[in-house]
C-alpha cells in the first residue's frame, strides 16, 4: 500500500529559488531510491516562500531506509535555506483518482 511523506518547508528571506532548485535535486535523488513511487513538489500560489514535498513510498520503512540510499550531504543544500524546520508527517491514500 502506497504511504505519502509530506513536508512544508519555508524558504529563509531571499532563499525562495535556492531552495526550489535544492527541492528539485533532492526530488530527482529520492525518486531513484528503491521503494519511492514518486515526488511531487509544489509552491504556495500567496507565498512563494513556502514549499510542499510529497514523497511517495511503498511503505513507511521503505522512507525510513531511504537515507542509506542517499548520499549523506543530500539533504544539506535544502537545510542551508530553510527558515526553521520543516513540518513532516505520514499519510495513507484513502482515495486517488
Amino acid at each position: 500500500m502506497t504511504i505519502a511523506r509530506h513536508y512544508i518547508m519555508h524558504a529563509a528571506e531571499g532563499h525562495d529559488a535556492t531552495l526550489e532548485t535544492a527541492l528539485a535535486a533532492l526530488a530527482d535523488a529520492v525518486r531513484a531510491v528503491p521503494g519511492s513511487e514518486g515526488v511531487e513538489l509544489l509552491r504556495d500560489l500567496g507565498n512563494e516562500r513556502r514549499f510542499i514535498f510529497i514523497e511517495k513510498w511503498e511503505s513507511v520503512e521503505a522512507h525510513k531506509g531511504a537515507r542509506d540510499h542517499l548520499p549523506r550531504d543530500a539533504f544539506d543544500p535544502v537545510g542551508a535555506v530553510l527558515d526553521g524546520p520543516p513540518d513532516g508527517a505520514y499519510f495513507d491514500y484513502l482515495k486517488t483518482v
